[in-house]
């Protein structure tokens, strides 16, 4: 039983669902907080539970809309500290920005930075995140971050439903092969990687092949699936390449523009996902994805933070 007066958990309007999820897995309940909008867009927070000298935990994926739900994390995270919390941390299962991690060329922001200087800015003491699409992130704040992978829950997925394939995990670009070569690893498979070239921003050009995919159950593995056009072209190359099937698994299901037409239409039999953002209506309603939940993996995590007990077991 976890039921422990002086934390207070707090959702955002990002994944409430989520967010009621694990509060049931610490066997407690989501604080009262009021969070809305005046008619002219401005943010309103009120936080209707007692938190002076709580542990509190905000939990707030800043997906779409992002800047809506970074500016809801902000303020509430205000709010928690002009009511004396003890603490806060911010749980942020989606790292908004991530991608925006370095300069890719001149007189452009490094926008990941930004929100880590806001977020500490604002007031917490310490974030909890899960796959950010580049480690170095962390170093971004100057605050503790713990930095969770989804992995645990995606492998034991994939053990139950690969039992007894053949199968091959695939990096969809160079970038992705430390990941995917854990993932291997853990499956005890072969590991190929596709080579692509890319064209411009949310387009990219599948050039060729590395490693053997034939006669195999092919697994792209991927942290975050944005418009979904890297993985359905990689997919399509796996196919040409003779591999009998094709899945992709990421913890983040971004999945926006035309994300969600094409995988329905494309040659991938499922994708796996997490919860870390919500799914939109079209893509509840696609049967191609499969969604796994990582309030426990979170739960578990917030349980021991607040008790100072030793999270690094879960840094698979």
């Amino acid at each position: 039983m976890f039921g422990n007066d002086n934390i207070k958990l707090i959702s955002g309007n990002a994944n409430r669902k989520l967010s009621e999820a694990i509060a049931t897995a610490l066997h407690t309940k989501l604080s009262e907080a009021n969070v809305t909008r005046f008619s002219d867009g401005e943010t309103w927070v009120e936080i209707l539970d007692n938190v002076r000298g709580a542990d509190t935990f905000v939990v707030q994926p800043t997906c779409h809309p992002a800047n809506e739900h970074l500016m809801e994390l902000l303020i509430i995270i205000d709010a928690l500290k002009r009511a004396s919390a003890d603490r806060i941390t911010a749980v942020m299962p989606y790292y908004g920005y991530a991608r925006q991690d370095r300069k890719v060329s001149p007189r452009t922001p490094i926008s990941s930075k930004l929100v880590a200087d806001l977020v500490t800015a604002a007031g917490a003491d310490r974030v909890l995140t899960m796959d950010l699409h580049a480690g170095q992130i962390q170093g971004f704040f100057d605050i503790p971050v713990d930095h969770l992978y989804a992995k645990p829950v995606l492998i034991e997925y994939l053990k139950e439903r690969f039992v007894g394939d053949e199968v091959v995990v695939v990096s969809p670009d160079a970038g992705g092969a430390e990941r995917a070569r854990s993932f291997a690893k853990l499956l005890k498979s072969p590991m190929a990687m596709i080579d692509k070239r890319r064209v411009k921003p949310n387009e990219s050009e599948v050039m060729h092949i590395i490693g053997d995919a034939k006669d195999k159950h092919a697994i792209i593995i991927d942290d975050i699936i944005d418009t979904a056009g890297t993985v359905v072209k990689a997919a399509d190359a796996l196919m040409e390449k003779g591999a009998k099937t094709v899945s992709a698994c990421a913890t983040h299901a971004v999945l926006s523009g035309p994300a969600i037409e094409r995988i329905s239409e494309s040659v991938i039999g499922e994708l796996i996902v997490t919860d870390s953002i919500p799914l939109n209506e079209h893509g509840i309603q696609c049967k191609k994805i499969k969604v796994l939940s990582v309030a426990d993996f979170l739960g578990e995590a917030i349980r021991r933070i607040h008790n100072a007990d030793s999270v690094s077991w879960l840094f698979v």
